[in-house]
């Protein structure tokens, strides 16, 4: 972590203050509301153009083209093709101060529209070697048109803004091809947030967990890291009428599942904070009389606390190496880096939780749960103090019983949820800014 840029000191003093021009902090939200208003079309036409037209992780190429002209428009520093697609733009303010970034994601997911849309996706495309739909099946399109709608309006008022603010448009937070990398990793090996030096990022996802007009957010661990894990089980082939005369990985692959969990459920203590450990896939064997040479298990770990990430790493290998070895086999644990913990600053959360609540009211602002979902938000997070929150893409009308989750084909959102969202990141990062000062 970079704490010469963790200023949280700066957030000491309330938002609700008098900015340097005389305009209060009232006259802002009256001007950023009446701009947010105005760009409310353009930001539905955006939202449904990318919807109607979605890209795979590092194949964003469309959607990065239309957000770059729309950036250039503005008159803003515009670059392109970080990460492989991602855009990044940067709005220095009138005045001097500090530097805060604003982050949507950009790509699809392959799954094949249900939702009957006049601008529902057609699109087929190749995913793992698969012909498959392609779907903005988990909002990414909002985001990135909330994000248009917001850099419009910080635009349009660049003489009051105190600092200067970046425009991340990421591509892959989906999980870019393994052959690749990409995300919001690459984003940050490659610099996003340095030159300027970012001091603060933000950063929202849509879902039908709320109604419209609601958002959910926690302080501290959200959302979970999220690792993949493989187990290679090694026994020795034999015919499967003559167990005896080999040693059998699909039993021994069996006592390791049932082994592993005991790592949640009698190793780790779970009053701390949850974790989840599952194994997905199980292979080996190609025929139903022969015993096989060996197996492959993939699985995932989910924590919301580095400690016990790493305590549970600890504890699956010598719970795989250990029951391998009792049978007479050998195994072994490859754990991959995956996505860390989406852990909100608890500084900022605390200061920045009043402009939400302004805006959307504090009867509809909530703590969230603890999400077992990851979001690779996380990197940046890493680097500098961050506040990411959930706001309601269910219509009002819909009761919570019958939300549909994100990721599946028949997901949706109400368009009503779009202008509110502008509002809130173009007013997180004006309050930001202001209390800086």
């Amino acid at each position: 972590m970079r704490d010469q840029i963790k200023r949280s000191a700066l957030l000491l003093s309330s938002l609700l203050f008098s900015v340097g021009n005389g305009a209060s902090a009232q006259d802002l939200d009256a001007l950023i509301a009446e701009r947010a208003d105005a760009v409310e079309p353009k930001v539905i036409a955006w939202r449904r153009d990318i919807h109607q037209h979605p890209e795979l992780s590092n194949r964003e190429f469309r959607t990065a083209e239309l957000v770059a002209e729309h950036l250039r428009a503005l008159g803003l520093e515009v670059e392109t093709e970080v990460a492989y697609t991602g855009v990044v733009a940067t709005l220095v303010g009138g005045r001097p101060g500090p530097v805060v970034a604003l982050r949507a994601d950009m790509d699809a997911l392959p799954v094949t529209e249900e939702v009957d849309l006049p601008f529902r996706s057609q699109v087929r495309s190749t995913y793992n070697g698969q012909e498959v739909g392609v779907m903005h099946a988990c909002g990414h399109d909002t985001h990135v048109a909330i994000l248009m709608g917001a850099a419009e309006v910080l635009t349009s008022m660049r003489d009051q803004i105190p600092g200067t603010i970046k425009f991340i448009f990421q591509p892959a937070e989906e999980g870019a091809p393994p052959e690749e990398g990409g995300g919001a990793r690459m984003m940050v090996d490659q610099g996003v947030l340095d030159e300027p030096d970012v001091e603060a990022i933000f950063g929202l996802h849509i879902s039908q967990s709320y109604a419209v007009g609601e958002v959910g957010f926690r302080s501290l661990g959200m959302m979970a890291s999220a690792e993949r894990f493989d187990v290679h089980v090694h026994g020795s082939q034999t015919h499967a009428a003559r167990p005896w005369a080999g040693v059998d990985p699909i039993v021994v692959s069996s006592q390791i599942v049932l082994g592993l969990q005991t790592v949640i459920s009698r190793q780790t203590d779970i009053t701390r904070a949850p974790a989840v450990v599952t194994v997905g896939t199980i292979d080996g064997g190609v025929r139903n009389n022969i015993i096989p040479d060996s197996t492959t298990m993939t699985g995932t770990i989910r924590t919301f606390d580095p400690d016990m990430r790493a305590s549970i790493h600890e504890r699956i290998q010598r719970t795989v190496t250990n029951i391998a070895e009792s049978a007479g086999a050998s195994a072994e644990v490859v754990i991959y880096p995956g996505v860390p913990v989406t852990f909100n600053d608890a500084e900022l959360t605390r200061q920045m939780a009043p402009t939400l609540e302004r805006l959307y009211g504090a009867d509809k602002v909530f703590e969230s749960p603890r999400i077992t979902g990851a979001e690779d938000f996380s990197f940046y997070q890493e680097e500098v103090p961050g506040f990411f929150f959930f706001i309601g893409g269910r219509p009002v009308s819909v009761p919570a019983e019958e939300a549909i989750p994100n990721h599946s084909p028949r997901f949706y959102i109400d368009e009503e949820a779009l202008l509110p969202a502008v509002r809130a990141m173009t007013t997180l990062a004006v309050d930001y800014l202001q209390a800086a000062m």
